[in-house]
């Protein structure tokens, strides 16, 4: 070989080894500095939605007129019993939807919306939108024993905001107890009539 070939030789030696270079790169058997150094894995199972089971009630039992308040220390719970029942001279009144749910009002709306009593493994159950129970805009049934409901926002955001609501049961009508009649007042005795003057 002449000496006027070997330059030409040496450039096509680096083009085949930058081609094979390239080569490499592009079926990852290669990696370069400036590439991603591992191949991402492929995603996982996304978690299973929680099924939807019956409720631990139906919502006839939440139908009615109740005094509402709200508290954000379990300490304060008793005390804000007290206050929810003094609330049933403006009752918030519950009625079914329908579509069979029940109309009560979402997290900073104005107007009540039909929700869902949806049952949740475990014996839980939610009320909220349509769709699986435990969503972010659902609540969860703390108790219920037919008089005093107590619900508490899944989203912990609003949790902050609001608290856990408390609902007592009013009256049959969803009035409170008629007050006791105030008592008459007593008359006050005539006076005697006085004695005539001795004569």
């Amino acid at each position: 070989m002449s000496r006027r070939n070997r330059p030409r030789l040496l450039e096509v030696l680096v083009l085949a080894a930058f081609a094979l270079a390239l080569g490499g790169c592009a079926t990852g058997g290669m990696h370069l500095p400036w590439t991603q150094s591992e191949p991402q894995p492929p995603p996982g199972p996304e978690a299973a939605p929680v099924p939807l089971l019956p409720p631990a009630f139906p919502p006839q039992d939440i139908v009615g007129s109740w005094g509402l308040a709200a508290y954000h220390k379990d300490e304060d719970r008793e005390r804000i019993e007290a206050a929810a029942a003094n609330q049933c001279r403006q009752p918030y009144v519950i009625t079914l939807g329908p579509t069979g749910g029940v109309m009560m009002h979402l997290a900073d709306q104005a107007t009540p919306s039909e929700l869902r009593l949806k049952g949740a493994p475990g014996g839980k159950t939610y009320i909220g939108p349509e769709g699986p129970p435990d969503g972010i805009q659902d609540r969860e049934v703390v108790s219920f024993n037919g008089r005093i409901l107590i619900l508490r926002w899944v989203d912990p955001e609003v949790q902050g905001r609001y608290g856990s609501m408390v609902y007592v049961r009013c009256g049959p009508e969803g009035a409170k107890k008629p007050a006791k009649p105030k008592a008459k007042p007593k008359a006050k005795p005539k006076p005697k009539p006085a004695a005539p003057p001795p004569q």
